[in-house]
């Protein structure tokens, strides 16, 4: 994967706050018809109105479903100059933000005061006007920094899972970063349709003191929710038996479309396994390739073998 981030950086060319995903799920739902024709199996693709901006792509018999959330932070105009954060953005002051206004491409820089985030512009923008970081996206060789990594890489790490998929489940979720919890009702149908009851959270975590660069993929043990342990020890098992790099988490804070599964009445085994970050719903966030090698080695097991 590490020569192929071409798809990763148009994914975070892509706007799509929570609330308005909809730019981001065409994508995906062209790029699964243009390409699916040479993965290994071709899924059934599920979307459309009762499932709101969410897509999900479903092989053979599946027993376990992994999840990537395709929303991002942003920020809504609001009264006079005044900007809303949509999920919780970290914006240094300074930073230039672009959105669609009556169709029309607009741009701010943003500007922090005593009474929050404010925006400069060459006009007053219509209130409700949704905006994110303008993209920039950098790759070194060995790290890529860009706005929008969370979840960005989950996507593109579902995306490059699906090519060699035979039984399994992909989720493409909708407002993860303001807890909307969309997810809980792709579950329902999942749980219904196929009677699921495995899902790994292909998320973004952060850099701390106990979770470092270059050294893995990241399986939590604990955030502010906590995952069956049984489920877990499965998931390391797997791990070391494909000697595959990871890190253990244990944090006391932090959350993920996990929080939303373990809330729904259905019997559910979750996990959260993504690459480590820094800089988290900044502009520049930050993430080391070698981590998102290591999250899709882990996953393509995974989904083998949960």
């Amino acid at each position: 994967m590490s020569n192929e981030y071409g798809l990763l950086k148009e994914l975070c060319s892509i706007s799509a706050p929570s609330s308005d995903e909809s730019r981001l799920a065409n994508f995906i739902l062209e790029y699964v018809e243009k390409n699916s024709f040479s993965w290994r199996h071709k899924p059934r693709v599920v979307s459309g109105e009762d499932f709101q901006d969410c897509v999900m792509l479903v092989w053979g018999t599946p027993r376990t479903a992994m999840i990537a959330h395709i929303d991002s932070v942003g920020f809504m105009a609001g009264y006079g100059n005044s900007l809303l954060p949509i999920g919780s953005p970290r914006c240094p002051d300074g930073t230039e933000l672009v959105g669609l206004e009556n169709g029309k491409e607009v741009s701010c820089i943003v500007r922090n005061t005593e009474s929050g985030f404010e925006y400069v512009s060459d006009h007053s923008l219509e209130r409700g006007t949704l905006l994110t970081y303008k993209p920039s996206f950098n790759d070194d060789g060995e790290y890529i920094v860009s706005p929008f990594l969370d979840n960005r890489v989950g996507v593109y790490v579902a995306l490059h899972l699906a090519q060699t998929m035979k039984n399994g489940a992909i989720i493409f979720t909708t407002g993860e970063e303001t807890s909307a919890g969309n997810v809980k009702f792709c579950w329902r149908y999942l749980y219904k349709m196929y009677h699921l009851h495995n899902a790994l959270i292909a998320d973004i975590t952060w850099i701390t003191e106990g979770i470092e660069y270059g050294k893995g993929c990241v399986v939590s043990l604990k955030d502010t929710n906590l995952p069956r342990k049984t489920f877990v020890d499965k998931i390391l098992n797997i791990a070391h038996r494909e000697g595959i790099a990871i890190q253990k988490e244990v944090e006391s804070a932090g959350g993920s479309d996990g929080a939303s599964l373990q809330k729904t009445p259905f019997a559910v085994n979750w996990c959260f396994v993504g690459a480590p970050q820094e800089f988290p719903h900044s502009p520049r966030e930050k993430i080391c390739k070698s981590d998102i090698d290591s999250m899709f080695m882990l996953y393509k097991e995974l989904m083998e073998y949960l």
